[in-house]
């Protein structure tokens, strides 16, 4: 069998294999609410079809001003919690684990959707429905409405709504919380020195630049039962001086110990104008790095879009699964396609579509 198509148990969890799915924003709650609709049970549904092992749900606020913009998903109401239930079960009813992407924007938040926006970007001003957005300081990211810095009170309410969601995310059945402490999003501004330059316990040293994270994995953990709790990480800025790999692994064992199980490792977002060398894996030996480093489990992502590369990357050990974005929104059975391709023999085709295997036997009776 393919090191792919492996099970893989993280926590009492067993996957079915190491192809999952990464979170990625739809942008699609027309009404503004955070309520997911029929498009995001369609969208991740057919991810399931597909055969992946797990399904991650694409980055949901924990509250209102959370949201990287208003048309956001969201958990921070019951009926948000209701409506992911159903896209929860029929994810499940298709032997995939489903997973959901906690989040926070910070200065980030409030933002126009990348499509479906005439074209506009940065910051919605407050008569068109944006809103005031925080970060550790008062520094805006490029382009959009300076923050306002949180104080105590606010870091507490922050913990307390990631705390609030993973209640709800666990009620609404899902298998896997995912910690976004990635992108340039806020727990990520809190790790960085290029963003959060505060001095008081939640600034400086990385025991105070990692403290707001730990705050909210411990958080998370206490109201997630046995429910598997993920962490993303952007392993490095980009930048000289700022979050890297080594401080990455660093935080990743702290927050092993804090209660967090496995870890999503990517790179960037927290300044704007750095290079980023794209090529296929480019993000694959930072997830090696902190997996041989800090000694968790880890999954990879950025440009992994061939079989055998995937293959590759998991026999090898770099990573323990990988994480399929963009090439699963082409090929959303690209893992049924990887299955065929190495020679893998899987059980969870649909029997909907065993008349168009990827290896079309000869002499098929039509």
């Amino acid at each position: 069998m393919p090191a792919l198509f492996e099970p893989l148990t993280v926590r009492g969890l067993t996957l079915r294999n190491r192809i999952w799915i990464a979170p990625m924003c739809q942008y699609s709650v027309d009404q503004r609410d955070g309520v997911p609709t029929d498009w995001h049970l369609v969208h991740l549904g057919q991810f399931a079809i597909g055969g992946a092992g797990l399904v991650i749900a694409e980055s949901t606020a924990i509250s209102p001003e959370g949201r990287i913009s208003d048309r956001d998903t969201g958990i921070w109401t019951d009926n948000q919690a209701d409506a992911w239930a159903r896209i929860v079960r029929f994810v499940r009813s298709q032997g995939a684990a489903a997973g959901i992407q906690l989040n926070h924007a910070g200065r980030k938040a409030s933002t126009f959707a990348p499509w479906g926006s005439a074209g506009r970007r940065g910051t919605i001003p407050a008569v068109e429905g944006g809103w005031e957005t925080v970060g550790p300081t008062a520094q805006p990211f490029d382009g959009y409405a300076a923050p306002r810095a949180l104080d105590e009170a606010g870091i507490d309410r922050v913990v307390a709504d990631f705390a609030s969601a993973a209640r709800r995310a666990v009620a609404a059945g899902f298998s896997v919380l995912e910690i976004h402490a990635a992108h340039g999003y806020l727990l990520h501004q809190f790790l960085s020195p290029l963003v959060n330059t505060r001095t008081d316990s939640y600034g400086g040293s990385l025991e105070n630049r990692a403290r707001l994270l730990l705050r909210v994995v411990e958080a998370v953990r206490q109201n997630a039962g046995d429910t598997v709790v993920f962490v993303r990480f952007s392993a490095t800025d980009w930048a000289s001086g700022g979050w890297d790999e080594q401080q990455t692994a660093t935080v990743a064992r702290w927050a092993a110990d804090a209660g967090a199980d496995f870890f999503d490792i990517s790179t960037g977002g927290a300044i704007p104008g750095v290079e980023i060398p794209l090529e296929p894996g480019y993000q694959v030996p930072f997830a090696r790095s902190v997996k041989t480093a800090a000694g968790v489990g880890v999954a990879a992502v950025g440009l992994i879009t061939d079989p055998q590369h995937a293959e590759e990357i998991v026999a090898s050990g770099s990573a323990d699964a990988v994480l399929v974005g963009r090439e699963a929104l082409r090929d959303p059975h690209f893992a049924v396609r990887a299955a065929a391709e190495l020679g893998a023999s899987i059980d969870y085709l649909p029997g909907q579509y065993e008349r168009a295997p990827y290896s079309q036997p000869a002499g098929v009776t039509r």
